[in-house]
């Protein structure tokens, strides 16, 4: 699978967002549950503090102001993080009263801007002591005549950090779970959603490559209108070429008779200047007519989708009858061509142009010719195969110069030779109509090699 297919860079773009949505949703969720732990560890300090308040405003008769317990066993160990202190504020030298956990030390303050509710009551917080990370409820209270009072209570906040952390690392494991489950999900969709268009792609190389002439098979419905457009796109394309056909067809019958009208005019003029000009002229007229409309005719058949021509039958065929043909010479034809050779056109087109080459090499051969077909491999970047025909024989070859000449209609080196010197202009024309290339060039047995690069099937 290819990095840059439809596939990956949707399981990449389903996979991105998965991700970033889970990370927001749980440090979304973290915090809300953290804010909800300390409103709950708040109300816990909340209720130690209205009752040391209430021990101060109105203490019980014949007990001390200041109370020595509440109730609280964390508030009597040593430093336990636990502590409530009593302020008097009223007085030069501040009275301090506190519980046993705080030993000889005292609570911090909380700034002014940490109030809650009203400026007498703050909460946030502090570092306490032994460096401890301390949760803090304080309040003020002025009780008149018997003075003003900051009542602070404190409670171990690593009991938050614990809460939380607990919390994340299950959210964590569970949206881990969530996220392996929801890519599986995810690829499967992807996998199966896409499934309908690789069927797609598939009947396309099949067509290409002539073993299929339509697409075939059930598509969903989001799918079902671009195979049913393709399908009527090859019909269409059909139906153009077939036309086509028929107006070449019919164009060379109605240019026939005109054509042949004129000839017998001329030639009932027996000897005149003219006529003979005439003669000439249509000649001309003729090869010109006959040139074009094969042209068009071969233009038409190299657009039509899905024709596949199996090699290996075409160029045995050929060398028996070249072998026939040229047995007065005693000419071998050696012929190397794989099975899987084919060759992506009209059958009569590649039989003209092999027949050509191989019959062009037998003209010139001492003794012997030899075919081979190679199919190359398609590059990674292009999806279109080729294959390769390469006639070589031992005759005399030729030069650099003669094979420039001999490309060209009509031109022949030795006129000993039979022929019309149409053979490889012929072979050049079609493989250029189907996008090939003829290349002269010499043999490794001694003559004229030449190789004929046409698409492949």
């Amino acid at each position: 699978m290819r990095a840059n297919s439809l596939a990956v860079r949707l399981f990449i773009w389903a996979t991105a967002w998965t991700v970033v949505i889970l990370m927001i949703t749980g440090v979304a969720l973290s915090t809300l549950y953290r804010h909800a732990v300390e409103r709950a560890f708040d109300r816990r300090l909340d209720v130690y503090l209205r009752t040391l308040v209430a021990d101060v405003a109105s203490p019980e008769e014949g007990s001390e102001k200041f109370p020595q317990s509440i109730g609280e066993p964390l508030f009597e160990l040593p430093l336990s993080g636990w502590y409530w202190q009593v302020t008097r504020l009223d007085t030069k030298t501040a009275e301090v009263h506190s519980s046993r956990s705080l030993w000889d030390s005292n609570l911090p303050r909380l700034p002014q801007d940490r109030s809650t509710g009203t400026a007498e009551y703050r909460q946030g917080y502090a570092q306490g002591p032994e460096d401890q990370n301390l949760r803090i409820v304080e309040r003020n209270i002025d009780l008149g005549s018997d003075g003003r009072y900051l009542i602070s209570v404190a409670g171990d906040a690593s009991e938050i950090d614990d809460e939380t952390n607990n919390f994340d690392r299950a959210i964590g494991m569970t949206f881990a779970a969530l996220t392996v489950a929801l890519l599986l999900t995810t690829a499967l969709q992807v996998r199966f959603g896409l499934a309908p268009l690789k069927r797609i792609s598939e009947s396309l190389a099949e067509i290409r490559s002539g073993r299929a002439e339509r697409l075939q098979g059930e598509f969903p419905v989001e799918i079902a209108p671009l195979a049913r457009e393709t399908n009527a796109l090859i019909d269409a394309n059909r139906e153009i070429v077939e036309r086509a056909r028929t107006h070449v067809g019919n164009l060379a019958h109605a240019l026939k008779t005109p054509l042949s009208v004129i000839v017998n005019e001329a030639v009932a003029r027996g000897n005149d200047p003219l006529a003979h000009k005439v003669l000439e002229q249509t000649d001309i007229m003729r090869d010109q007519v006959a040139r074009q409309l094969e042209r068009a005719r071969l233009a038409a058949r190299a657009s039509v989708i899905g024709t596949v021509v199996e090699i290996l039958p075409v160029v045995t065929a050929l060398a028996r009858t070249m072998e026939k043909i040229h047995r007065d010479r005693d000419i071998a034809i050696d012929v190397d061509v794989p099975q899987q050779a084919r060759f992506r056109g009209e059958q009569q087109d590649l039989e003209e142009m092999v027949g050509n080459l191989v019959d062009n090499g037998c003209k010139w051969a001492r003794s012997r010719v030899a075919v081979e077909v190679i199919a190359d491999r398609p590059a990674p970047d292009d999806l279109k195969s080729r294959v390769r025909i390469i006639v070589d024989d031992d005759g005399p070859g030729l030069s650099p110069a003669e094979r420039a000449r001999v490309a060209q209609r009509g031109q022949r080196l030795d006129e000993s030779k039979p022929g019309s010197g149409l053979g490889l202009s012929i072979v050049n024309e079609l493989a250029g109509l189907y996008g090939g290339v003829l290349t002269l060039g010499t043999a490794p047995i001694g003559g004229l090699r030449a190789e004929l690069a046409l698409p492949g099937g």
